[in-house]
């Protein structure tokens, strides 16, 4: 099974939950909003890997991947055609509901001069139009991540061309319009990109004459990748950089147009743009960038949206002095979104000023925005904490952003240290250093996810929070290998990538099988997100074919073909798609009736466990295991959102043999709410 074909069915599992009608309304229009945003990405990082290594073969002379792009193309082709239907009928179900999104020809005469004067007071500042003249390069200043509306201008048998750049990331895209008269349950909207088509005169009249105008959309998107310089006089933030730069630059890997746009305007994006292979040129509707359906605004009534979950409180946080007390107690693991991620907030501001503490160390793959945790460590070093933060700047569309980061942390006195160029560090740790009764005390954290207050409330992520010094002793130890990966270091709880992980899983493996073949009790389940490994698949078919049996759920990606006979049949792989978006890695081994548990940084791809810094690290508490036992047990046991992973790539529901249904997401909330499982 390929990758990027089971990739684009993952996608598809998304555009299921916007088809679920089980799902509150506006919550499935957000799920196209979502459905847009990872095709994008799949044409930026994954197309854009295909069409290279196409182009490469055919230069050597060869015809390698033809299939594959064009299996790619078919597939994308067959369920935009899908997400356009839906779209429509989305439409219509919220119509039903008294929201209407209206276009510039579908509003009244009083909300046509509303949107007049909201264009002038609000919106005319943030419009810059570019002229479009015989030396005009579109490739060099179009962005990828934004709609454009290509303006024709026609005076006589004279035309003129200009774009306009759709400024959804200063003002909101969809716009409330004030009801009529006599509709007071209404609530229309019209999207930005039509208050710019209603407006062109607005835009334009001041300094053109024309006979008519018109605008019709598009979008362009760029291949992500770029190439770093090795010279070795050249700084990773230089290089880092000058990658940025490349990207802004790169071909277009894709051009979406409006279907009915003319074609001497369409001819004109042509060869402005370069375009030379038609196979990534796609007509689409009047919309582009359905990405920021994500954000389609809470309107109506509330049962249009999920029910509140509000982010729980860990009762062994709670009733302590600071929360280092608390950690001395036992190790917490922490499941976000189901608990608040205020914890680990509040964990390094209280490392930021606490007297005690001596050191701070910590690595940073994504952050927010607005990062409460990089302000946390500003603060530190301004209180004389010794603050260490590794900033990974190959981190893909996050580049930018952590550069600037780690220009503000030097500025503040923080030691920054980058990852070598090649290999990413994906870890989510920190280590904290305190001088309690003379003695040097460390306390951990090992997650899944990143440390990142945006993502937390909306990807389920483990984040184990411990002094045990086993644990702390080797976490101490990754750091020292990231500041100096010469140095030889040694792990035993801990599963590190790139040095133990593919030998440590391959143990673990190897050990159910032989439990299997000896006729002892056996099994594997693992919780990852993508599973494309040939060496660990191979691994888990030998499990398999041994008699062990292997339980996975797999988010995304999974080459593995299960119910082969003689070789998976005895694998089983599900996927679950929900109001959450499933992150956390958890590998779980029979043990011969002692079941071992890590949660891991790492997904079972050969990036992760060959090319990168990862870590995982085995649970030691009784009750912290037990705890990820019976999470897993209740996410196992969906009967609402899990899909089945089979070699088909079919995606059909995971059925109930039992009258009560069991929604693994809200099970688990409902489970760490009760707090029982915290009295062991």
């Amino acid at each position: 099974m390929d990758k990027e074909l089971s990739w684009l069915t993952f996608n598809e599992r998304v555009l299921q939950e916007a088809e679920d009608p089980r799902n509150p309304l506006v919550e499935r229009i957000r799920f196209l909003g979502i459905y847009s945003s990872n095709r994008d990405e799949f044409y930026k990082v994954r197309f854009a890997d295909l069409r290279r290594r196409r182009l490469i073969s055919e230069a050597l002379g060869g015809d390698a991947d033809t299939w594959l792009l064009n299996e790619v193309q078919q597939r994308i082709r067959q369920t935009n055609e899908k997400f356009d239907a839906l779209y429509n009928d989305l439409l219509r179900e919220l119509a039903r509901n008294q929201i209407f999104l209206l276009n510039e020809q579908q509003i009244s005469e009083s909300q046509r001069d509303w949107i007049k004067n909201y264009f002038r007071q609000s919106l005319r500042t943030l419009i810059f139009p570019i002229l479009i003249e015989p030396d005009t390069s579109l490739v060099t200043f179009l962005r990828d991540e934004y709609t454009y509306l290509v303006v024709e201008m026609v005076k006589g048998t004279g035309v003129r061309y200009a774009m306009l750049e759709i400024p959804s990331d200063k003002t909101s895209r969809f716009i409330p319009l004030p009801a009529d008269a006599g509709s007071r349950r209404r609530k229309p909207l019209i999207l930005l990109d039509n208050v710019m088509r209603l407006c062109l005169d607005d835009i334009f009249g001041v300094f053109f004459d024309y006979d008519t105008i018109q605008a019709c959309s598009m979008k362009m998107t760029r291949d992500a990748e770029f190439d770093l310089s090795m010279e070795t006089d050249t700084s990773l933030p230089e290089m880092m950089s000058s990658g940025l730069r490349q990207r802004l630059k790169a071909e277009p890997v894709r051009l979406t147009y409006q279907r009915d746009m003319p074609p001497d305007m369409l001819t004109m994006l042509y060869n402005k743009l370069g375009i030379e292979d038609y196979d990534s040129v796609i007509a689409g509707g009047r919309y582009h960038n359905f990405r920021d359906f994500i954000r389609f605004p809470a309107m109506g009534r509330k049962n249009l949206l999920n029910p509140p979950m509000p982010p729980l409180q860990h009762p062994h946080l709670t009733g302590y002095r600071n929360l280092f007390d608390a950690i001395s107690v036992r190790d917490i693991l922490l499941y976000y979104p189901y608990h608040t991620f205020e914890h680990t907030l509040e964990i390094l501001r209280h490392a930021s000023f606490d007297p005690l503490v001596v050191t701070i160390r910590i690595n940073i793959y994504r952050v927010a925005r607005q990062s409460r945790v990089m302000d946390a460590m500003i603060h530190a070093a301004s209180n004389g904490k010794k603050v260490t933060v590794v900033v990974e700047l190959q981190a893909r569309f996050d580049e930018e952003a952590n550069l600037e980061w780690s220009r503000r942390l030097k500025n503040a006195g923080v030691q920054v240290i980058f990852s070598v160029p090649g290999l990413k560090i994906h870890s989510k740790l920190f280590l904290i250093s305190r001088l309690e009764a003379g003695k040097l005390v460390r306390y951990a954290h090992l997650g899944t996810g990143n440390f990142n207050e945006s993502t937390a409330g909306l990807y389920t992520d483990y984040a184990l929070l411990t002094k045990d010094e086993r644990i702390t002793n080797e976490v101490r130890q990754v750091f020292s290998f990231i500041e100096n990966p010469y140095r030889p270091v040694k792990f035993h709880w801990l599963i590190v990538s790139p040095l133990n992980a593919r030998a440590r899983l391959y143990k673990l493996i190897d050990a159910e099988i032989t439990a299997a073949s000896a006729g002892q009790p056996s099994g594997i389940r693992l919780k990852i997100n993508n599973l494309v490994d040939t060496g660990l698949i191979e691994r888990l078919y030998a499990a398999s074919a041994a008699g062990v049996p292997v339980n996975l759920l797999v988010r995304g990606m999974c080459t593995l073909a299960p119910g082969l006979p003689d070789i998976s049949e005895n694998i089983q792989v599900i996927s679950i798609l929900d109001r959450f978006l499933e992150h956390d890695r958890v590998y779980q081994f029979h043990n011969r009736g002692i079941p071992r548990i890590f949660i891991s940084s790492a997904d079972w791809m050969t990036r992760n466990i060959d090319n990168r810094i990862e870590v995982g690290v085995e649970l030691l508490s009784d009750a912290v295991r037990r705890q990820v036992n019976d999470t897993l047990d209740l996410l196992f046991n969906d009967t609402v959102k899990a899909r089945i992973l089979d070699k088909e790539m079919s995606n059909c529901y995971v059925k109930s043999v039992r009258r009560r249904k069991v929604r693994g997401q809200n099970a688990v909330y409902h489970y760490l709410q009760k707090a029982e499982w915290a009295d062991n």
